[in-house]
């Protein structure tokens, strides 16, 4: 059985190449993918999103553009990381692919209230804020939803600032609506992505497939990589959005615990801090799991099997 998935993704180095796993994966139907500003503003990123959709060769899946900007306060970009297209580094041709004329989160509405329940996982790799505003609009799609795995936070320390991954610390508001709704919940944070390491043996596995997705993802990684050593000191870049969809596909590609989690909205150094609560067993029922550990074997052979099969 393959799970159904719908992307939510802000392309973005990473997101493409999540993407591109969610396409050839034989564990995944990709059915939908929204667009939401955060790596680059979302004409960019949407355009990113529509030039990797056909170099996956996708077909009548949607694509929709979502929300340009947070819930609340000013848009942030991550152009240090991704460079001013978002996604720098390959030269991609002005795509042709459809986009819809519907909202993303409204996209998000449609599918799921047309699936049927328990059905569909919803996979986030962005700000939240697509995720929040349709729970918002349609808080039936809560009880409907089979899950929510959003890459983004940490147990530990941030990215963004030393308490506030990027991802959660752009839309704060957004990811504690998100992660107040009664569906299920998984967070994949930094604590596990950054042991999602792109060596140079893994990269030349990729490459060595010589297809043209994975030439794409050699592409990607090379710049990819080229600022996280500059920016982040990293030997090798972590693929963070992939972990996210690798664990759709495959739940034992991380270590999950159920955990009560909170977003910290206030603090003047914790902005955008997740909090989850390690002190002991969960109570029954916690509908709230954090990713404590990867399998990053099971994570490159799934890539790898995806390019495979896009090729």
């Amino acid at each position: 059985m393959t799970t159904r998935v719908l992307f939510d993704c802000d392309p973005g180095h990473d997101d493409a190449i999540a993407m591109l796993l969610a396409a050839g994966s034989p564990d995944l139907e990709l059915v939908a993918v929204t667009t939401v500003a955060g790596n680059q503003t979302l004409e960019k990123v949407t355009r990113n999103a529509r030039a990797t959709a056909e170099i996956a060769g996708l077909a009548a899946v949607p694509i929709a553009a979502g929300a340009a900007g947070p819930l609340v306060g000013p848009q942030i970009v991550a152009e240090d990381i991704h460079g001013d297209t978002g996604m720098d580094g390959p030269v991609l041709p002005e795509p042709t692919y459809p986009l819809d004329p519907r909202h993303g989160a409204q996209v998000i509405i449609d599918e799921v209230m047309a699936s049927e329940p328990g059905t569909l996982t919803l996979v986030a790799t962005g700000a939240l804020t697509n995720l929040a505003l349709a729970v918002r609009l349609q808080p039936l799609i809560a009880a409907r939803v089979r899950e929510v795995i959003f890459m983004g936070g940490s147990v530990g320390l941030g990215n963004y600032s030393a308490a506030a991954e990027f991802n959660i610390a752009v839309d704060p508001e957004a990811a504690q609506i998100v992660v107040s709704a009664p569906w299920k919940t998984t967070m994949v944070g930094l604590n596990v992505t950054h042991q999602a390491l792109a060596t140079p043996a893994v990269r030349q596995r990729i490459t060595g497939l010589g297809t043209a997705p994975a030439r794409f993802v050699g592409e990607l990684l090379e710049f990819f990589g080229q600022t996280y050593r500059d920016v982040q000191g990293f030997d090798d870049p972590p693929i963070h959005d992939a972990v996210a969809m690798a664990l759709a596909a495959d739940p034992l590609v991380c270590g999950v615990q159920p955990a009560p989690l909170s977003i910290e909205l206030h603090g003047e150094h914790t902005r955008g801090m997740t909090v989850a609560d390690l002190r002991g067993p969960a109570a029954p029922g916690c509908r709230r799991h954090v990713a404590m550990t990867l399998d990053a074997e099971r994570l490159w052979d799934a890539l790898v099997v995806a390019l495979t099969r896009l090729g």
